[in-house]
């Protein structure tokens, strides 16, 4: 068999949270869904069944925690924070996705939610 690709995904994690541009928001908080889509090569895993040849979704649930307990103004720089710090973490990453969910903007819209997505490369050495 050979694997063409792998992920390990992170769906919908739920953090209250403490960002936003108003003082307000950084003062009250609200509620925020996290998605974590990070590629890598399990070929290793599926093989071995051993956790140390995979990314550890729980190691990941961590650095995404840490970050999103840090206030900042901009979904867009928690976003970046997170994708540098799993890059630095977890040198099997090869790319990721994250998207942020801020689930009730002050915008005077009844919405789901309002969402920040990027996308990362590791850099080449």
């Amino acid at each position: 068999m050979t694997i063409t690709q792998s992920s390990i995904q992170l769906h919908d994690l739920r953090f209250y949270a403490y960002h936003g541009v108003m003082e307000q928001e950084r003062r009250v908080g609200g509620e925020y869904l996290v998605s974590l889509h990070v590629e890598a090569d399990l070929s290793r895993a599926v093989a071995s069944d051993d956790v140390a040849d995979t990314v550890n979704y729980a190691a990941l649930y961590e650095v995404v925690a840490r970050e999103m307990a840090q206030p900042s103004k901009l979904l867009e720089h928690v976003a970046g924070r997170i994708a540098q710090c799993v890059l630095q973490t977890f040198p099997m990453v090869d790319a990721l996705s994250i998207r942020i969910t801020k689930c009730n903007p002050p915008m005077g819209a009844d919405c789901k939610g309002a969402s920040v997505e990027i996308c990362a490369l590791r850099a080449s050495e």
